[in-house]
Parts: structure tokens; C-alpha cells; sequence
């Protein structure tokens, strides 16, 4: 007998959750997360492959995904002072292919504006952005 998409998404939930604490929010979305997976791999094996709703639909205008003291994640939704490679690998994605995949500069960090611009002021405190110029300077 196959099991159902809620079956297989229960046992994947309890083999995760039995090498890693999760909070009740962070085991619902994961449950969804998977859920939506299997759904979609079930619709593919059977050759009706549709985008998700999550794919179709950004849950923020990416434009509006950084903000002063958050970074919302367009794939799943959730909050971040800075997308990390971690996460963004939990997505199957680099940060290179989130950024062409919604549009984002490639020069754009994804870091809430307010850890970006404490980054560039403590560099500009320490003089790194001397170092590199006296740097340059001589090379050329």
C-alpha cells in the first residue's frame, strides 16, 4: 500500500526533529516545507508539474525584501537580520541564483541596511578602506 504525501511528511518531520530541536513554529513550517515538496516531486513523477504558490507568488515585493532592520527571506517568508548560504542552501539556491532568480543586483548584500551600514562604519573607523587604496596605489 503507498503511503500518503502526510504519511511520508510525518516521518520525515520525526527523523529530523530526533537530531534537531525545533521550536512549534519552526516544526510547522518545516512540516509545510516538506509537505509542499512532496506534493510537488508527486505532481512531477506524474507529469503535471505546476509552479508552486510559493514560486508564483513572492511574499514581499522583492524590491521591498530588504529592509532597515530585516531581510525577508522570498522563498519561505521568514525574517533575517542577513540571508546566510546556509539557509539560502535549504532552498536548493547560492546566493548568486536567489539574487538573478527575483531580481536582486548582484552587488546588493543581503543584510538588513542597518548591519550593512555598521559594517561600512566600522571599516571606515578601523581605515580599511585606506589600506586598500594605499594598496592599489602602489600596484598601478
Amino acid at each position: 500500500m503507498e503511503k500518503s504525501l502526510t504519511e511520508m511528511t510525518v516521518q520525515i518531520a520525526i527523523a529530523q526533529a530526533s537530531h534537531a530541536t525545533m521550536s512549534a513554529e519552526d516544526m510547522d513550517r518545516f512540516l509545510e516545507t516538506v509537505f509542499k515538496c512532496l506534493k510537488e516531486l508527486k505532481a512531477r513523477e506524474e507529469g503535471v508539474y505546476q509552479k508552486s504558490e510559493t514560486e508564483q507568488t513572492p511574499p514581499v515585493d522583492p524590491s521591498k525584501s530588504i529592509q532597515r532592520t530585516k531581510v525577508i527571506c522570498l522563498e519561505c517568508g521568514r525574517e533575517f537580520r542577513q540571508l546566510t548560504n546556509a539557509h539560502l542552501r535549504q532552498h536548493g539556491l547560492t546566493s548568486r541564483e536567489y539574487k538573478k532568480k527575483w531580481g536582486i543586483p548582484l552587488k546588493q548584500a543581503l543584510a538588513a541596511r542597518s548591519l550593512s551600514a555598521r559594517r561600512s562604519r566600522l571599516a571606515r573607523e578601523r581605515g580599511f578602506g585606506g589600506r586598500l587604496r594605499g594598496g592599489r596605489q602602489g600596484t598601478e
